[in-house]
């Protein structure tokens, strides 16, 4: 199970003057035509907005249309996401297009606090409004931090939502880091969901966090790819972001084998230090994955294909 890469596609580099740093956690809605990638980018390092390119289905290395605006604001002093939005997961649903995203704020004692928040399109994803000012996914007693990125199943009239939570913040080096790893929710409406403190995916030791779940189902199970770093030096160094992966038969017993995931960083280039936060969709037969590379996307995202054959039926 190998994934051919096919380079670096989107840069920001300064774009419309805003589009600085970052395109950031690409997040992807497969159009008739077209594949649509919402992501990230940062006009200063304390903001983070969201926005989307349009690249040719058939070509994604062709770009068609990139947007000139964010397409969410950010919330108002006091609110979730009044630090940024960063998109994690988009669907169609009755006709609209539903974007998860996750809001952040600056912290006194922390250095961010991440929620989730639900954003809906009624134009095929084009402008988009808040469903809430208020997240859809946040602290409960139980689960008393942050909640990070996700990806939602359907199966059996049920929504399973697979979610980051950070469980501590560890001083490392007189900083403050996240740990987290991946949870499981259900819902039936998209919007309320109970929590069934399953963890998923654990961190195989004190010092790993692990994110970004995308996940297919392929020959009668169900694969996730998924991104894990370790605490010390994560920064383009040896605890830098890789990629992960884990299959289930049932959704909720998870098999951690990530010798399989295959894909790793390049020897030389955009992707060298890190590869992370994978988008995995399928298109015209083949499987694509969207993700990015070193600085957390600083340069930018690109794609990589399935290498198997025969591998989906979109």
């Amino acid at each position: 199970m190998e994934w051919v890469k096919q380079g670096l596609i989107f840069e920001p580099a300064g774009k419309f003057g805003w589009m600085n740093t970052h395109a950031q956690i690409p997040t992807v809605l497969v159009m008739a035509d077209r594949l649509r990638v919402y992501f990230a980018t940062r006009p200063r390092p304390d903001l983070t907005l969201t926005t989307f390119c349009d690249l040719d289905r058939r070509d994604p290395k062709q770009i068609l249309y990139v947007h000139e605006e964010p397409i969410l604001e950010p919330g108002k002093r006091g609110m979730f996401d009044n630090h940024g939005i960063m998109p994690n997961f988009v669907t169609l649903r009755d006709g609209k297009v539903w974007l998860y995203y996750v809001g952040w704020y600056r912290g006194s004692s922390i250095p961010y606090h991440n929620a989730i928040g639900l954003a809906v399109s009624e134009d095929g994803g084009t402008t988009f409004k808040k469903v809430f000012d208020a997240p859809i996914l946040d602290r409960t007693p139980l689960e008393p931090y942050s909640m990070g990125s996700i990806y939602i199943v359907d199966e059996n009239d049920l929504q399973h939502m697979f979610y980051t939570y950070v469980f501590d913040w560890l001083s490392i080096k007189d900083k403050l880091e996240p740990i987290y790893h991946i949870r499981h929710a259900t819902s039936e409406n998209g919007i309320e969901w109970t929590k069934t403190n399953r963890i998923c995916i654990m961190h195989r030791h004190e010092y790993e966090a692990v994110a970004r779940p995308s996940i297919i189902r392929r020959d009668g199970r169900y694969e996730m790819w998924f991104c894990f770093r370790g605490s010390e030096d994560f920064r383009g160094g040896k605890d830098s972001y890789r990629i992960g992966f884990a299959w289930s038969n049932n959704l909720l017993d998870w098999h951690r084998e990530d010798q399989r995931a295959g894909i790793d960083v390049s020897a030389t280039g955009w992707d060298s230090e890190m590869i992370t936060y994978p988008c995995i969709v399928p298109v015209d037969g083949k499987y694509l994955m969207f993700y990015n590379g070193n600085g957390f996307g600083k340069d930018g995202f690109g794609y990589a294909i399935a290498s198997w054959e025969g591998n989906c039926g979109a």
